[in-house]
């Protein structure tokens, strides 16, 4: 039987370089996929802090919350890692502090109201549970599964 993964090597590569490439690739990957997730919480973040009152009240605030809750979840459960709910927390988190922060003139972007409120706190109650559930849930999963080319030994009564 054929290894297909040499038919996509170079003449005179062998399979250790093959498996050094791919492994290179894939980190570049990933990693690239943890910029993207911080990238869309700063974007989500900054938005988020000049639209927050649009609409009815706190709906729009509270609509923000709750995308940037679904963000971090469904960055952990991409990525297989708590790390993928982290990064858009943290990207969340640097423009909303940035804008609430008043300058000298006193004028501040995200205001004292009921809509600004729950952006700010609700949003970040949603980020913390957000984290904290994709700890809890990757952690577990990843410590349940077998190591790579290992046999799974079941407990013996």
């Amino acid at each position: 039987m054929a290894n297909l993964q040499l038919v996509d090597s170079k003449p005179g590569e062998s399979s250790d370089d093959l498996h050094s490439r791919s492994a290179r690739r894939g980190a570049a990957v990933t990693y690239g996929g943890y910029a993207l997730l911080l990238a869309f919480g700063l974007l989500q973040g900054l938005v988020g802090s000049f639209q927050y009152s649009r609409g009815p009240a706190p709906v729009a605030a509270i609509g923000f919350a709750l995308l940037i809750t679904l963000t971090c979840v469904l960055g952990a459960w991409g990525m297989h890692a708590a790390t993928g709910a982290v990064l858009p927390a943290v990207g969340w988190f640097i423009p909303t502090v940035l804008l609430t922060t008043g300058t000298q003139g006193g004028s501040v972007v995200i205001t004292d109201t009921a809509a600004g409120k729950w952006f700010l706190f609700g949003g970040a109650l949603c980020v913390i549970a957000a984290c904290v559930f994709s700890a809890l849930r990757w952690s577990r999963s990843r410590a349940r599964r077998p190591a790579a080319g290992s046999r799974r030994s079941w407990p013996r009564p």
